[in-house]
């Protein structure tokens, strides 16, 4: 029988290492992203991409490639025939996505082919919550799929309580968005809410690539920073490595959109589309660390 120490092991045994928890739900993964990217002294990066365009094989390959590539989390378009939040580029890829098939199914598998890797942000229109058995059942389903949260624009404060008790039950976040128009005192009321981040719309209007960042940004970041309690990340307009590391100077979180969905359409392969978007992935990701 082996002797025990003074401290109960047996002579040149090593205690236990201590058990690092593991994220149990969707916000714990979203903020450990975002830890992630703080710790190493950059914004984190959340490229957007629309599932099944220009098709299936395309989508996925892309989703492996944002991965690769060093992003940090993924925001995951679901095809819907009127995205109202969505300018031409991102309209556009919607219609030719349905168009060649894609369904909410196609969206959950692209989803599941990377959300063990890193932390997916389902973009969806209220429509497609509502038609595919109601909140507690979407969410059902993104779970199953390992989708860590989901950003519904046209559901606004005081008509989402039903879905965001839903999606929290699930272990879901649902991210709100801010605007430049959005009131003070209502920007509070929203943050107070949020779930994951904060989404900033960094311009009026619908998404797209712009010229340049708007001036008045940092004062709207700044602002909603003072009143959140989670990560502030800055979507819309986004088109360019020196534009993501400004607005990566100012907030938690950088969303890039238009831009890459403009390169996967003009690829014309699967791995075109994947070398595509790494290229510009892994520029942005060098100007959000200097």
């Amino acid at each position: 029988m082996t002797p025990l120490s003074n401290s109960g092991e047996a002579p040149g045994s090593h205690p236990p290492a201590p058990v690092t928890a593991v994220p149990t739900t969707g916000e714990e993964r979203i903020a450990g992203a975002f830890r992630e990217a703080r710790e190493e002294g950059r914004a984190a990066l959340m490229p957007y991409m629309m599932a099944g365009f220009p098709d299936r094989e395309s989508s996925l390959a892309v989703a492996a490639a944002y991965v690769d590539s060093g992003a940090d989390l993924i925001e995951l378009g679901v095809p819907f025939s009127d995205p109202l939040a969505d300018g031409p580029t991102i309209h556009d890829a919607a219609t030719k996505a349905l168009e060649a098939g894609a369904t909410l199914a196609t969206t959950l598998e692209v989803c599941r082919s990377v959300s063990e890797r890193i932390p997916v942000v389902l973009m969806i229109y209220a429509n497609m919550v509502f038609a595919h058995g109601g909140a507690a059942e979407f969410a059902r389903l993104a779970r199953a799929a390992g989708a860590a949260g989901a950003i519904i624009p046209d559901l606004p404060l005081g008509e989402a309580e039903d879905v965001r008790e839903a999606f929290a039950a699930a272990g879901l976040a649902l991210v709100p968005l801010v605007a430049p128009t959005t009131p003070p005192e209502r920007r509070a009321r929203i943050c107070a809410v949020a779930r994951g981040f904060v989404y900033v719309v960094s311009t009026v209007g619908t998404t797209g690539e712009r010229a340049e960042v708007p001036a008045s940004l940092a004062e709207l970041v700044a602002a909603t920073k003072a009143d959140a309690v989670t990560p502030v990340a800055v979507g819309f307009g986004i088109g360019t490595a020196a534009q993501a590391a400004e607005v990566g100077r100012i907030a938690d979180g950088v969303i890039v959109g238009s831009r890459l969905v403009r390169a996967t359409a003009g690829a014309g392969s699967p791995q075109a589309a994947a070398d595509a978007v790494a290229g510009f992935l892994s520029e942005a990701r060098v100007a959000l660390a200097e």
